[in-house]
């Protein structure tokens, strides 16, 4: 049986005003913590470096201390079109220390009282402007590309982005159980991208089951192996900057194995939309398949996809490590040391563990794929 033109528009429609309802809530959505900025008599404003001093700089090798004084215009904020000193302080660091010119734009924090300027520190250069750059020829190209399927995308992006931002953060921050919240979170967004992609429908419900089954696999080996190896939350970077900023009751372990199935769940929700379709345009071709010739064909797609799909996964986990292999080459380092630190031991995990997702998300969806689209509506 045919579905009508307003049955299919209310399965495709329904998922963006879903979608929407949802965006929109969540930008009026308090994080709770908006009142916990370290500097509130302050201003945060773009500046034009006029002018540098770096006479009180000291070099020691490729190390750099001291302060480098800039006279700089601010361009917003109480006191913007004044001119005023402002300090770059060095700690010594490469990764985080910044040197300016001048005619650099730099974001700065004004500290005042009583309307008079206090002090003026460099924070960075300010980039902003180009990130929206760079962020808008992004989603022109994917709008150019994809048409209406591209504002979907666009849209579940924006989604993402604001629920990890006001509800997941907000509730690690509070204690909650992180692998709960997290495990909640990805399910939510399951539903939300696949149901964009598919609209309320089969396929939907097939990918979505089988993504979630995935996941619920990453899940419980994450935590078991995290226990297993004896891995603490504090290799995640700057995790020990947290429990020194006041939140030392959070447990940095149970985020680390929440981190570890909410950085797959990505690439299972990717393989499940491959299985699902594979297996329905086979359906499509074949109306008579049954169950069984279904789930077989995809799990024929699910073995070709495995493996490009976990080398995926490994490049993108191991691909900020580059220096640090390069440090254990340079100094000789044992492979069996290697394998054996904590936070190599912690990549493993990530990696391996989001593998066996990747791995079983393909056969589950197959499973479930064969099983909800071969049969037949209700006339």
């Amino acid at each position: 049986m045919k579905l009508k033109p307003m049955t299919i528009s209310r399965r495709t429609q329904g998922p963006v005003l879903a979608a929407l309802v949802l965006l929109a809530a969540l930008l009026l959505l308090p994080t709770g913590y908006e009142g916990a900025v370290n500097y509130q008599a302050a201003d945060r404003v773009r500046a034009e470096v006029l002018e540098t001093d770096e006479s009180d700089i000291v070099d020691t090798g490729l190390i750099r201390t001291g302060e480098q004084r800039c006279r700089v215009k601010l361009l917003g904020g109480h006191f913007k079109g004044e001119t005023v000193d402002a300090v770059n302080r060095l700690n010594g660091s490469l990764a985080q220390d910044k040197i300016f010119t001048p005619g650099d734009i730099a974001f700065v924090v004004v500290s005042h009282s009583d309307g008079k300027v206090i002090t003026v520190s460099m924070t960075d250069h300010y980039r902003l402007d180009k990130e929206a750059v760079l962020a808008g020829l992004f989603l022109l190209l994917l709008v150019l590309f994809a048409g209406s399927t591209g504002i979907r995308a666009i849209l579940s992006f924006v989604d993402t982005i604001l629920l990890m931002w006001k509800v997941l953060v907000p509730c690690l921050l509070r204690g909650w159980n992180p692998v709960w919240v997290a495990l909640a979170l990805v399910l939510v967004l399951t539903g939300m991208i696949l149901s964009l992609i598919y609209g309320f429908d089969r396929r939907c419900l097939a990918a979505t089951a089988g993504a979630a089954l995935g996941i619920a696999v990453t899940a419980v080996l994450g935590v078991v192996f995290t226990d297993l190896f004896r891995i603490h939350g504090a290799v995640m970077e700057s995790s020990e900057s947290l429990l020194y900023a006041g939140y030392q009751t959070l447990d940095l372990t149970r985020i680390f194995m929440a981190s570890i199935f909410l950085g797959s769940s990505g690439a299972v929700m990717d393989l499940s939309v491959d299985i699902c379709s594979s297996v329905y345009e086979v359906i499509q071709k074949r109306p008579d398949i049954g169950p069984r010739e279904a789930i077989a064909s995809g799990f024929a797609v699910g073995r070709a996809a495995c493996g490009s799909t976990t080398t995926t996964l490994l490049l993108a986990y191991s691909g900020s490590y580059i220096a640090l292999l390069m440090v254990f080459m340079a100094q000789g380092t044992p492979v069996s040391f290697i394998l054996n630190y904590k936070y190599v031991a912690a990549e493993i995990v990530h990696t391996v563990v989001g593998s066996f997702g990747l791995v079983t998300v393909a056969p589950l969806t197959a499973i479930t794929s064969g099983l909800l689209l071969t049969r037949r509506p209700a006339s």
